[in-house]
C-alpha cells in the first residue's frame, strides 16, 4: 500500500484503508506497479535493484492477458541507458526458457517463437510505417492529415480525437497484433507525448527513450531511460491530472517526495515485466487466467453470471 497513487490516465488504482490501532483510518492505495517506491530507493544510492511484487489496477478487462491483480518484476540500473535493459531482458527470457523448457524454442498457440538473444529492435516510426502504412512524423505534426488517412483505413472518429487516441487505435488493430510473432521484439522511442516517466531523446526531442517488449503478440515489459528532471516530471503529473479532470476522473495528490527523489536520481534505466505473462507464453495457455490459481472471475463472480 502507498499514500498516493501514480497519476496515469489511463490505470485505476484500487483504494484501501489502513489505520493504527486506537486511530482513524487513513486512505491508502494498492500500487499499480512498484516504480514511485523503487525510484526512491534509486535515489538514496542503490545502483542494481529490483522487486517481484504483486500489484493490482483497477476497471481492467478479466480475460486474456489481465488480472486485477499480477505479479510484477521491475528492476533499475543507474548509469544506463534503455539499450541496457533490452539486453538484460533478452538474455533473462532466454535463460528461463532454457532452465524450464531446456531449449530456446518456446511453442505458443501454434506458432514457434525462438527466444534466443539477441532480438530484432524496432522503433515506433518504424513498425507504423511497415505494419500500418502510417508516417509519424507526419501523424504527430499534422493531426488531421492523421485523422484522414485513419478514416481511409476504415476508423470511425470524430473530429476532437487526441492524437494518443488515434496513434492507439491503429496500434492496437494494424501494429500490436503483428509483433514479436516468430521472435520476441523490442519496440522503441514512442512519440514524446507518449513518454510516461521517460526521458525524451538528447537529439531528437519528438521521441521518448521509452521501450516495450512483444512475444507472441503479448506485451511482455515496459520501460524507459528515467527522466531525472524534477520540473520536467511535475509538468507531466500536472499535465495527466488535468487530462484525468477532463476524463471525468479523480486526480490524485501528487506525491512530493517522489518529486525530491527524481531530482536526486542518477541518470538511470528501469523496466517493468510482467511475470504471468511470461509463464502464459511457456505454457502455451491462451489466457493468463489458466496460469493463476485465483483468477478473479472465478473469486469475484458467482456461479450464475
Amino acid at each position: 500500500m502507498v499514500r498516493y497513487p501514480g497519476m496515469e490516465p489511463n490505470l485505476s488504482p484500487i483504494r484501501a484503508q489502513v489505520r493504527e490501532q486506537g486511530e482513524l483510518s487513513r486512505e491508502a492505495w494498492m500500487v499499480t506497479s512498484p516504480e514511485y517506491s523503487l525510484k526512491k530507493i534509486l535515489a538514496a544510492g542503490y545502483e542494481r535493484i529490483f522487486e517481484l511484487s504483486r500489484s493490482f489496477r483497477d476497471a481492467e478487462p478479466w480475460d486474456g492477458s489481465h488480472n486485477p491483480e499480477f505479479v510484477m518484476l521491475e528492476w533499475y540500473r543507474a548509469n544506463q541507458d534503455y539499450r541496457a535493459l533490452m539486453a538484460d531482458t533478452e538474455r533473462m527470457v532466454e535463460s528461463v526458457a532454457l532452465t524450464v523448457l531446456g531449449s530456446t524454442k518456446v511453442s505458443y498457440q501454434g506458432k514457434e517463437i525462438d527466444v534466443s538473444a539477441p532480438w530484432p529492435r524496432i522503433s515506433v516510426a518504424e513498425a507504423m510505417a511497415e505494419f500500418a502504412d502510417i508516417d509519424l512524423a507526419e501523424a504527430m505534426n499534422d493531426h488531421g492529415w492523421f485523422r484522414e488517412r485513419l478514416r481511409e483505413k476504415g476508423f470511425v472518429l470524430p473530429d476532437d480525437e487526441s492524437f494518443e487516441d488515434m496513434f492507439y487505435r491503429v496500434f492496437l488493430r494494424d501494429v500490436e497484433p503483428r509483433l514479436g510473432i516468430d521472435k520476441p521484439v523490442f519496440l522503441y522511442d514512442y512519440p514524446a507525448s507518449m513518454a510516461a516517466l521517460s526521458r525524451l531523446k538528447p537529439e531528437d526531442k519528438r521521441y521518448a527513450e521509452r521501450v516495450e517488449v512483444y512475444c507472441g503478440g503479448i506485451e511482455l515489459a515496459n520501460g524507459f531511460s528515467e527522466l531525472t528532471d524534477e520540473k520536467e516530471q511535475r509538468r507531466r503529473l500536472e499535465g495527466e491530472a488535468e487530462t484525468r479532470r477532463d476524463a471525468g476522473m479523480p486526480p490524485w495528490e501528487i506525491d512530493e517526495n517522489f518529486l525530491q527523489a527524481v531530482a536526486k536520481m542518477p541518470e538511470s534505466a528501469g523496466i517493468a515485466f510482467g511475470v504471468e505473462r511470461l509463464v502464459m507464453l511457456l505454457t502455451d495457455a491462451p489466457t493468463i487466467r489458466e496460469v493463476l490459481f485465483f483468477p478473479a472471475d472465478t473469486v469475484f463472480r458467482s456461479d450464475g453470471e
